[in-house]
């Protein structure tokens, strides 16, 4: 019962160009996908998100499983049809997000009970339990419930932290092979944790690949250990997984943090920072971070990027997005988040793209000297 099938297209040392094969349509990779939360990409409209360059969204299991819950989604027709995106949709399993915004938690081999951040109410969280809550939104691709092990965390923790997600991960497996709400096509990930430890992460992946999921994901990274560290952790734990299955880097990151990690073969990305950043007022562009709250851009009449083909970045004078965000208006949060996911969009393109004609190095050197350089002068 799968259509889910990865094909790998092209490589140039150990980046990969392929393609995800779903009922509702490829995912061309290396892909990012944004973040849509609460079943909205914050700030954009679904066609803008598509228009981007977009084949997938992120939607997340806690805060959809607190409101409106995931039995009222299915009652509406699934998430695809909820939030009018016919593309794929990737869930995450809650875990991350029940320890890091519950009020009170108790974690046991069983699961999690936790508190609402919202209101307070108590809720139970198992393997189990997340996988029904995928099945019933309908999400694409599901990922098995593990715990993000803190950091920085001992080598003693990091392998309790790793063997209970283990352990939970073939529990979601049984589940999903179980769930009567599954659908034909549905994919699930198992997640590598271990830590910054390379014998735990090389236990993980073997566990996983012993179990045998659609696509792998690498987890706990990215809180809190710093960029040499992360890619120290990928360089030997990339190659520990199956050529044959996608490998996603879960809550990744910065432009030079998905130039760094495709370069060490990874094929997926999600990320907050985007539309986030979009929101407070800070723009990514081919010349780096421009902060629209400064000054020097209250009189400047030039786009944030005149070659950009999203109209956000092209058409739109630094002076009014400056006005815009110094005045706190929605248009400048859209404004921006539109043209941050388009500038990820179009950074994904051009990797695919040097991938595949073999000059990723020369695409990498250019892309890191241009953010070097900084932003244009102002006139």
């Amino acid at each position: 019962m799968s259509s889910f099938t990865y094909d790998l297209l092209a490589e140039e040392g150990a980046a990969r160009r392929g393609v995800i094969l779903t009922p509702r349509g490829d995912i061309q990779t290396p892909a990012f996908m944004p973040v849509g939360t609460a079943g909205t990409v914050k700030a954009l409209y679904t066609d803008q998100v598509k228009e981007t360059g977009a084949d997938i969204v992120l939607g997340n299991t806690y805060h959809l499983m607190l409101r409106p819950g995931a039995e009222e989604v299915a009652a509406l027709g699934g998430l695809h049809s909820f939030m009018n995106w016919q593309g794929p949709i990737l869930t995450d399993s809650g875990g991350f997000q029940v320890m890091s915004l519950s009020k009170l938690r108790k974690m046991s081999e069983e699961g999690v009970t936790f508190q609402s951040h919202i209101d307070g109410a108590s809720y139970e969280l198992s393997p189990e339990r997340s996988i029904e809550i995928q099945c019933l939104l309908g999400a694409d691709i599901q990922m098995v419930l593990d715990e993000c092990t803190p950091f920085p965390a001992t080598h003693d923790e990091a392998s309790h932290s790793m063997k209970l997600s283990t352990r939970w991960a073939k529990r979601s497996k049984a589940a999903f092979l179980n769930q009567p709400h599954r659908k034909e096509g549905q994919a699930l990930f198992g997640i590598v944790q271990g830590s910054v430890y390379e014998d735990l992460r090389k236990e993980s992946a073997a566990a996983l690949q012993d179990i045998g999921f659609d696509g792998y994901a690498v987890g706990g990274l990215a809180v809190g250990e710093g960029q040499e560290e992360m890619l120290r952790v990928l360089d030997f734990t990339a190659p520990l997984l199956p050529k044959d299955r996608p490998r996603y880097l879960m809550g990744v990151g910065t432009p030079d943090d998905l130039v760094e990690a495709v370069s060490r073969g990874v094929d997926m990305f999600d990320c907050v920072m985007p539309t986030r950043s979009g929101r407070h007022g800070q723009a990514f562009t081919r010349f780096g971070k421009v902060n629209l709250k400064n000054a020097r851009h209250a009189n400047d009449p030039r786009p944030l990027d005149e070659a950009s083909s999203c109209p956000a970045a092209r058409d739109y004078s630094r002076a009014y997005l400056h006005h815009l965000i110094k005045n706190g208006e929605i248009l400048g949060m859209m404004l921006l988040s539109w043209s941050n996911i388009a500038y990820y969009q179009s950074l994904m393109a051009d990797l695919r793209q040097a991938i595949e004609e073999g000059n990723l190095a020369s695409f990498v050197a250019r892309f890191k000297a241009e953010q070097a350089a900084g932003d244009i002068p102002a006139p």
